[in-house]
């Protein structure tokens, strides 16, 4: 059991080190990522229906 409450009070230890970011910083990245994520779901969706148009004009 004593080894149980050295994990967790080591996990609260260590969590009070971390540097957490900005409320802005969060909103900055996670528009980042959202964008980034959106660009390359419509690049390969065009690519894919690129694609299987060539490959439909291929075998017709």
């Amino acid at each position: 059991m004593q080894r149980i409450t050295k994990f967790f009070s080591d996990i609260v230890r260590e969590m009070r080190k971390v540097s957490w970011p900005k409320r802005s910083e969060l909103i900055r990245s996670t528009v980042t990522v959202v964008t980034t994520v959106a660009f390359f779901v419509a690049f390969f969706a065009v690519l894919d229906l690129g694609i299987s148009e060539l490959i439909r004009l291929i075998l017709e």
